[in-house]
This record gives structure tokens, sequence and C-alpha cells, in this order.
């Protein structure tokens, strides 16, 4: 028995049988050489328990005979402190993965979401999380992993929020599932970019251009359901979903009324102008399909508006203007007609007033026009007041 070097290992020639070089000064530390030639270095030891162990710790080659016995000692170090450096070890190579979590995420968590709010989280997960995390463990993810993977996302920081947001609860999850320990998330300090609200409203002026674009479309398209679609999102303000997946049992004209049973804020009643109601009445009913903008498929709703938008706002010349600046817009209206937040919120839909507080600059006109109507209503009769 002598002391384990680089030299005595690699001069060391395979046998027959599995072979064991000891060293002479650490205690349990060895090399075992194989028949193919392959030389691997372990530590032998007893946990307090009197159980025996024999963890391997790495290849030569990969790592020098040195570094294996620098190993070597720490794990004696912690043997003696009552640990056992094998079971941590195994602990570890068992552990769940990032993309395990993922699994168990979607199959546990997503279906209390909507539909909608599912599937985006399984976008984000398989094509920005997971080809980058999948392969960790859960329990060695750090702040520095979070931090580099939000890093990649400065052009786009709206998808790096909602990542991070992801992320942090499918954390938060783990450690109920008793993957980490409590109050270890990763992603905690790592701060969100700021996110610049787009208030993009149409004019009186591109409106009309807009209208007048939609009813050439009309007259020359084979297919109509996209311009239906575009003139209820700017009708009603609802949502892009809430119009293509809008059935027609959820159409109550006898009340004026739409009634969608599911929303991204719940059940929702979506009240409708007299234009809306002839809108509606005007579209034709594809007896087998029960939606109301019908899509290419049997019995299916219109799934995406992007090509035939794309075509339309470049004939109106609004070629930065997107389908929910339609939802901004029918707002930005309401305001201008002098309606009150609390109404516009109403109208569309918002549990939370904050939501609907990013009209608030557009209240200004109406109520410099209601000042000034008052004013001239007090002048008149303070005139007449005189002249009696």
């Amino acid at each position: 028995m002598q002391k384990l070097t680089k030299k005595i290992v690699e001069s060391t020639p395979p046998q027959d049988k599995d072979f064991t070089l000891w060293d002479s000064e650490i205690s349990g530390f060895m090399c075992k050489i194989t028949p193919s030639g392959k030389k691997s270095y372990f530590l032998y030891y007893r946990t307090l328990d009197r159980r025996q162990r024999k963890p391997k710790i790495g290849d030569h080659g990969v790592m020098t005979c040195e570094q294996a016995r620098n190993i070597a000692q720490q794990w004696l170090l912690e043997v003696s402190q009552g640990k056992d450096p094998s079971f941590a070890k195994q602990e570890l190579r068992s552990a769940p993965t990032i993309k395990e979590l993922a699994d168990q995420y979607m199959m546990e968590h997503a279906p209390r979401k909507k539909a909608s709010s599912s599937k985006e989280d399984k976008r984000l997960w398989d094509q920005h999380i997971l080809p980058i995390l999948g392969s960790l463990k859960i329990s060695s993810l750090d702040r520095s992993d979070i931090a580099k993977l939000h890093h990649s996302f400065q052009r786009l920081p709206i998808t790096g929020n909602r990542v991070l947001s992801l992320l942090s609860k499918a954390l938060n999850l783990a450690e109920l599932w008793g993957y980490r320990p409590n109050n270890t998330n990763p992603c905690l300090h790592v701060k969100k970019y700021k996110e610049q609200k787009r208030d993009r409203f149409l004019n009186q002026d591109e409106i009309q251009k807009l209208m007048m674009v939609l009813q050439e479309e009309e007259s020359s398209n084979t297919n109509p359901w996209p311009i239906y679609a575009i003139r209820l999102l700017l009708l009603t303000g609802c949502r892009l979903n809430e119009i293509l997946s809008l059935k027609k049992e959820e159409v109550d004209l006898d009340n004026n009324c739409l009634r969608l049973r599911d929303s991204k804020t719940g059940k929702k009643l979506v009240y409708l102008s007299s234009v809306t109601i002839d809108l509606l009445k005007n579209i034709p009913q594809a007896a087998e399909n029960p939606f109301v903008i019908c899509g290419g498929k049997e019995g299916a709703h219109l799934i995406n508006l992007q090509k035939p938008w794309r075509r339309i706002r470049a004939k109106a010349e609004l070629s930065d203007v997107r389908l929910h600046d339609l939802r901004h817009t029918f707002a930005s209206v309401a305001v201008s007609n002098g309606l009150s937040l609390p109404i516009i919120g109403a109208l569309l839909g918002h549990k939370q007033t904050q939501t609907t507080a990013r009209y608030a600059h557009l209240i200004g006109q109406p109520l410099i026009d209601a000042s000034e109507m008052i004013g001239e209503n007090i002048m008149k009769k303070e005139k007449s007041s005189i002249v009696g």
C-alpha cells in the first residue's frame, strides 16, 4: 500500500479482474481499475450507525488523483460530523429535474387555470424554459440560473416577465411538494423588466377609414368571417378570444346582450348597441356550427385573425394597430362621449378599477367641454339678470 499518485495510477496495468489500489494516507480512498483499463476513484467508509458505503468520486482523466483525494478528505470530514455523502449523492441523483417539475405543474396546477392561460404556460415551458433549464435539478437551481435566463429576454421584456412569473409560481409549488426547503425560491429579488403599456387608439378618421376597408373587403372577399369578427371587436370592446369563441347560445338579442360563459375574468355580460345587434342578425348562421364566427373546419370557430388583419390594416394605412387596440378604441370612444370610468370598466368587463384607470388621461376633453358648457350657461344667466 502506498500513497496514490498520478504516476502510480497511470502506470498500473489492468488485470483479468477488477483491481483496487488503496491509498496509504487517507483511510478508504482507492482507485479501481477494470479489465478494460477504466480507472475510477472511490471512498470506502462506515457511517455512524455502522453502515458500509463506497460512493464513486469520479473517473481518472476527468479528474486528477489530487482532486479525487481532496474530495475524499472532504467526505471523511462530513462522515465524522454524522453525515452520509453517499446518501446525499444518491438523493441528488434521484432528485426531480425542472422538466419533471414542469410536467407536474401542467398535470396538477394548470388544470385549475383557464384553458387559454394553461396553453400559454405550456408554450412558455416548451419554448423558453425547458430548453435552457429542463435538465437541471430543482434542488440545485439557484438565483444565478434564473437571472441569466431572465437577462436573455432584454429585447422581449414582456415575455421575460411572464417566464419569471411562471417559474416563481412553479418553484413555490416545488417547496409545497417537498422538492426544495421552504423560503428558498431563487426567483426572489430577480427584478422584472419595466413594461411600457401601449395605448394606441383609433381616432374618428381612422375608424372611418377602417370601416370603409372592411366594407370593400366584404364585397370582394369570399370569406366574410374575419370581417364580422373585426367589426364585433370594434363595436363590443371584447377581447379577441371572446369573439372568436362566441357561441350562438350566448347571444341574447331579446335582452340586447352577450352572455359569455367564460372569459378572462369569468362569466361576463356584454351589453350591445343597436348597430351591433343589426350586425349579429346579418351574420349568416351555419346550421351545424355552434359558433357565431365560423372557421375553416366543420363545426369549428375561426382560430386566427392575424393574416386577414395584416392585409386589412395595410389597406387602411394602420400598420401599427393591433387587434387588441380595437378594444382600446372602444374605451376611448366611451371616454370621449363623457362616460365615467366605472361605466367603461363595466362595459369592458374589468374586475379591478385600476385596470380601467389607464384610460383616465383621456377623460380630460369631456370634462373641459362640460366645464365650457357650464361656464356659458352661467354667463347667459348673468347677462339676462343684468338686462332685466
